[in-house]
């Protein structure tokens, strides 16, 4: 089956198995099984109700699945102020003067967050924003919304650490993303910054949620509130419950990339905000 994702222990997001990495169709009773495996009944029982076709997960109504999810992440996202947050902090990562500049959103979905800046002009003209997921449903549709909204950002499908993919050109590029790092396991933490450390890129600033009893509860009451989709219930709980403690996310980032200067920005445990569920973990080369 071949999800890269399901290696990581622990309980998986829906989302992890909706989708094969080789591309190939998803064995629904497999991902059944998987779910089972980890003590996930009503997971299972979700994914067990999910259109089929000859035993696979019907490739159509999976691609309408994975559009719908993702428009309920956008408007988390809006609610959250994402691209204004997202904004602060790149605008204090760029040179002075007018030298180019292109930030790069990894794992970008619908890419509401780049199409959030460019509609407010929260970055200067010189700021090329580019979007990158491995997904083609989710880039062509994001695609689509950009030419519709009329924005000056772009949107590819690929691995954003390919070289050539985006980051090319001898660009001064940041990358950055939102919600993607508690899909890595521990493990492969390292091997993220790693490859952003060898491409050379000027700075990273990568949001995440910051686990605690707040976010998880928060997830939990947000969620059943505001959430369609049964998948997006779920794995809007278990995103918290998944998320990197931030020792882990500087340990790992320290070793991927040694020559940055890294630091995670969160505000106090104690007196939570509602908008410090999310966090940025932010990198600058020395």
């Amino acid at each position: 089956m071949g999800f890269t994702s399901a290696m990581r222990e622990g309980p998986l997001e829906i989302t992890d198995l909706l989708w094969s990495d080789s591309g190939e169709p998803v064995v629904r009773a497999e991902a059944v099984a998987l779910l089972r495996s980890r003590g996930q009944s009503r997971a299972a029982r979700t994914v067990s109700l999910l259109p089929e076709r000859d035993g696979f997960l019907d490739a159509d109504a999976t691609d309408a699945l994975g559009l719908r999810i993702h428009r309920e992440l956008q408007r988390l996202g809006d609610e959250l102020q994402l691209g204004r947050r997202v904004a602060s902090v790149v605008r204090t990562l760029l040179p002075v003067g007018v030298e180019p500049v292109r930030v790069v959103d990894v794992g970008c979905g619908l890419g509401h967050v780049l199409r959030s800046i460019a509609a407010r002009g929260e970055l200067p003209e010189h700021v090329e924003l580019v979007g990158v997921d491995l997904n083609t449903t989710l880039v062509t549709e994001a695609s689509r919304l950009a030419t519709i909204e009329g924005l000056d950002c772009r949107f590819v499908s690929g691995d954003a650490f390919e070289p050539g993919v985006v980051i090319e050109d001898g660009a001064r590029t940041v990358v950055v993303s939102s919600g993607l790092m508690h899909h890595l396991a521990p493990e492969d933490l390292e091997g993220f910054f790693a490859a952003q450390a060898r491409l050379g890129v000027a700075a990273f600033v990568h949001w995440d949620i910051a686990p605690c009893l707040w976010s998880t509860m928060g997830a939990w009451i947000f969620h059943q509130a505001r959430m369609r989709e049964a998948v997006s219930r779920h794995d809007g709980v278990m995103s918290a419950r998944r998320a990197h403690p931030a020792e882990t996310l500087l340990a790992a980032a320290g070793r991927g990339a040694p020559d940055y200067a890294i630091e995670v920005r969160e505000g106090s445990r104690w007196h939570p905000k509602a908008l410090d569920v999310l966090r940025p973990l932010v990198g600058v080369h020395r």
